[in-house]
């Protein structure tokens, strides 16, 4: 009997100090390891209290302070934007329920509560002095971000969006966009004039909140044909070689035929065959739909697509993610031959056509976009730089060259002849229909300084009119950018 209790008494002991180790253990994880992640769960409202009692860092770009904060009576700070119709979507808003932009993805930076800072702040931490959040240096150029954003607004446009890329770092220059917002409206420590802004923002149809460069799909257009042209190149084409064209074309299994542009009758479209530096300059809308449908067909231009970072967000920064470009899989020729002159379901952001812009004059590679240059604690010491890194390489040197002489053509004798003598060396016009609507969602993708290629270029224009109307405005950026 008593053998019998020692053993029951032992197993209980085992079992009770078992049950507190996975106790302990599971408390150190939660503390130790996901306490941050629990701290900015959505469903966590303690985030949200007390939240400007902090001074959080600057934002800067290029040596001007783009946000900042200012301490008000009773101990809290009240953030500003400056230009903010201009800068919103890179810096986003901090308000009293929520962050957007580099506000939200630098946000335990700017608050000063990222680890990474405890050094740079601990004498004065354990001094009790007042410790300022960190800061973050942006990637945007000032000068060309208020250029792209002039245009943008002088086109008229119903919505617009531009963005240019240091076609070498992935560095994001430009990424302007429009109809757009003051985030001092939706940042004031008021929250009743807070809700009200909001209210107000949020039944616009237009989504002046949301970020069109990024953060919006449109269907791109022509400027696809590049994504279809590469996939061309990567199965063995050059641009030399002869490709399908003709007035019409009717994919396998269609009920009706995709035509050219009316204004492309009596040209090289018309013709049988002609070289595919031709068909891409004059954007010859059957040859691309039967490359789309037939040859190389879907799984190429899908795979190409893929490599040029279709399919899933492209990860700005941590906590900032584009929306997902897509072009769709099918079996269906008549799909795929639709959405390889970009219509149908193919849909794209102005960052991610930035992104195949840069390939031709990058050697074939993408590199990651990015929006922040550096980290910095309150003191000014550097917590981190940014490192480029390839966020895909659709094409070898070589048929990246041989891409660079397509778009090139286009400015030479083709759609956008009409940009020579700019900054613009090379690019591609895109004009997508919008079914039932008064505009068209008008594209032009590219790259510059002619002097020596480094910056791409993609932007979107909504209204009547074609997409060679939207090329001056790739201009005014890369003259903005200089050489």
């Amino acid at each position: 009997m008593a053998d019998g209790m020692g053993r029951a008494v032992r197993r209980t002991w085992v079992v009770s100090l078992v049950m507190v180790l996975a106790l302990m253990a599971n408390i150190t994880y939660v503390m130790g390891f996901n306490a941050q992640n629990l701290r900015d769960d959505r469903h966590n409202a303690r985030q949200y209290e007390d939240r400007n009692t902090t001074d959080r860092g600057p934002i800067t770009a290029g040596g001007v302070q783009l946000a900042w904060s200012t301490e008000t009576s009773g101990g809290k700070y009240q953030r500003h934007y400056r230009e903010s119709t201009v800068f919103s979507p890179v810096t986003g808003y901090f308000s009293l329920f929520s962050q957007t932009g580099l506000e939200s993805a630098a946000n335990h930076v700017l608050d000063g509560t990222d680890p990474r800072l405890a050094t740079t702040s601990l004498v004065d931490r354990i001094l009790g002095r007042h410790v300022p959040g960190g800061s973050v240096e942006a990637t945007v150029d000032p000068a060309a971000q208020r250029a792209a954003y002039s245009a943008l607004r002088a086109s008229g446009a119903r919505r617009a969006a531009a963005v240019a890329l240091d076609a070498r770092t992935g560095a994001i220059l430009v990424m302007a966009s429009t109809p757009s917002y003051n985030a001092n409206d939706v940042s004031t420590l008021n929250a009743e004039n807070a809700e009200a802004a909001f209210k107000e923002l949020n039944a616009d149809r237009l989504k002046p909140l949301l970020n069109k460069a990024a953060g919006e799909l449109f269907p791109p257009g022509s400027t696809f044909k590049t994504v279809v042209a590469s996939a061309g190149l990567s199965a063995g084409d050059t641009a030399a070689t002869r490709v399908r064209a003709g007035r019409g074309y009717r994919p396998p299994g269609a009920g009706q035929a995709i035509n050219n542009d009316d204004g492309d009758i009596g040209g090289q479209c018309d013709e049988s065959s002609i070289p595919l530096i031709d068909a891409y300059a004059q954007s010859c809308n059957t040859t691309f739909a039967y490359m789309g449908a037939e040859d190389p067909g879907n799984d190429a231009v899908a795979g190409e697509a893929q490599r040029f970072g279709f399919y899933k967000p492209i990860q700005i920064e941590k906590g900032l993610s584009s929306a997902t470009s897509s072009f769709p899989r099918t079996d269906q020729p008549s799909l795929s031959a639709l959405g390889s002159i970009g219509q149908g379901s193919t849909v794209a952001t102005p960052l991610q056509m930035a992104a195949v812009a840069s390939a031709a004059i990058n050697g074939g590679e993408v590199k990651k976009p990015y929006l922040i240059d550096k980290l910095r604690g309150g003191d000014g010491a550097l917590v981190q730089s940014a490192h480029p890194s390839t966020l895909a390489r659709p094409l070898t040197e070589s048929q990246a060259g041989e891409l660079r002489d397509l778009m090139e053509e286009v400015v030479r004798t083709g759609t956008a002849k009409s940009l020579q003598g700019t900054s613009v060396l090379g690019g591609k016009t895109g004009t997508a229909d919008v079914e039932g609507a008064s505009y068209n969602d008008r594209w032009f993708i590219g790259f510059g300084p002619r002097s020596g290629p480094r910056y791409a270029v993609a932007v979107l224009t909504e209204a009547a009119g074609y997409g060679i109307e939207s090329g001056p405005i790739a201009a005014k950026i890369i003259d903005a950018l200089g050489d």
